[in-house]
């Protein structure tokens, strides 16, 4: 029989701080928001002795709220903390466009897409764009637009645009945990609208969170690393902290990852502005790649 462990699902923007995510995990799971609420979680967990896994619920938009995370994980004293593991995030950006591409196959090819999120950092905005492109290029529809439910193009104005754009029908699809709401008709002509529904379903979403638990448990087990480490570096490339100001070159040592593409290695000794390789790997994640993705959390 598999030893009891507490799961604490940390929530940011993506899930309405939590609010998207306690109709739909298991029973047990604690839903908390990273600082205080955290805090309070794996101290209690701690001082009954349980062994915790903390996972960050991000859809890949939001690395600051794993590298936050793990600042909160390191703040509890060691005697509170108890057997704590940081956990990988629920899920990155490759995940993100395979899921995306996922639903997007069960749509309409004469209806738009409009790629709707909460707003986060202007970064987090950016990248929402690069995932919409990828979904487009790669997936059947050839108008997908983004949206954001409070931000800037809100949803109403992402339909204006799929309308002036020429589409005579427009699907809300989600981005994050949190499903956005369609916005009332105006006076002005406007397609029908149609929301697409949760991204990742209730059972999916479970057996997803599920495998991130049983992984950092194992990882734990086997190689004694509570995954606290590589969680304070999740955000350092993410941001102004990797914009080079003008006339400033890449000569710097330091690894970063890119997104979505085609998945290339660079041969021993050879990186980028002489960088070495073993500091400099790229992981891209091509379109068949994407559709295992797909297929894997269907």
């Amino acid at each position: 029989m598999a030893e009891p462990v507490a799961v604490i699902a940390v929530c940011g923007h993506e899930a309405a701080y939590g609010r998207a995510l306690a109709p739909v995990v298991d029973d047990g799971v604690s839903v908390v928001t990273n600082g205080r609420e955290l805090f309070r979680s794996i101290a209690e967990h701690g001082r009954r002795g349980e062994e915790t896994v903390v996972v960050p619920m991000t859809l890949g938009r939001d690395p600051a709220l794993v590298a936050d995370t793990a600042r909160t994980l390191r703040a509890v004293p060691a005697a509170e903390r108890g057997t704590t593991v940081l956990a990988e995030p629920f899920g990155t950006a490759q995940h993100l466009v395979g899921w995306l591409r996922a639903a997007a196959g069960r749509i309409p090819e004469d209806s738009a897409l409009l790629v709707t999120a909460p707003s986060g950092d202007p970064f987090e905005d950016a990248e929402l764009y690069r995932v919409a492109a990828l979904v487009r290029r790669y997936g059947r529809h050839p108008l997908v637009e983004v949206a954001f439910s409070d931000g800037d193009p809100d949803l109403a104005e992402g339909i204006r645009r799929c309308r002036l754009l020429g589409a005579r029908r427009v699907t809300l699809l989600p981005a994050a945990f949190a499903l956005p709401e369609v916005p009332r008709p105006d006076l002005a002509e406007r397609p029908p609208v149609d929301p697409a529904g949760p991204l990742v379903s209730a059972p999916a979403l479970r057996r997803v969170l599920a495998e991130r638990v049983t992984d950092a448990r194992r990882r734990l087990r086997e190689h004694d690393d509570d995954g606290v480490g590589a969680g304070l570096i999740a955000a350092d490339n993410h941001g102004h902290s990797h914009t080079h100001p003008p006339g400033e070159g890449r000569s710097h040592g330091h690894a970063h990852a890119h997104g979505p593409g085609d998945t290339h290695n660079h041969p021993p000794g050879e990186g980028h502005d002489n960088v070495p390789a073993t500091a400099h790997r790229h992981h891209h994640l091509s379109a068949d790649a994407a559709d295992q993705v797909s297929r894997s959390t269907a």
